[in-house]
């Protein structure tokens, strides 16, 4: 598996009209969120937006939601995996191969997930 940040543009960098945001979108509807291309085994491309990260332990995990070719996600399915950064920033996701790390994350994903729908 692969990553690739594929836009810079942020909630705290980007107005809505895109016009002060630094990320050269050219589009008052532009996406405002990070997407990271995964490419999969079988060597396809999913798009994915990114959610959120979180700490749990002394490890970092990263949500995605996988987008279709019109940026929208219907199902609701996510992906969750472990993350870090190079000393150049680029991302480097892990695969969650332990079923007890796995809960650990999901469930302080779960509280995350809580406290913003409060």
């Amino acid at each position: 598996m692969s990553e690739e940040l594929k836009n810079d543009c942020s909630t705290e960098s980007c107005s809505s009209d895109c016009s002060t945001c630094g990320c050269d979108c050219g589009s008052s509807t532009a996406n405002t969120y990070k997407t990271i291309t995964l490419t999969l085994e079988d060597h396809s491309t999913v798009t994915c937006a990114v959610v959120t990260t979180f700490p749990v332990d002394d490890k970092n995990y990263i949500v995605l939601l996988p987008l279709d070719e019109k940026g929208e996600n219907h199902d609701g399915e996510i992906y969750m995996y472990g993350f870090s950064t190079t000393e150049n920033g680029q991302p480097v996701l892990t695969n969650i191969e332990d079923d007890d790390e796995y809960k650990k994350a999901a469930d302080a994903l779960g509280k995350i997930l809580d406290q913003t729908m409060m």
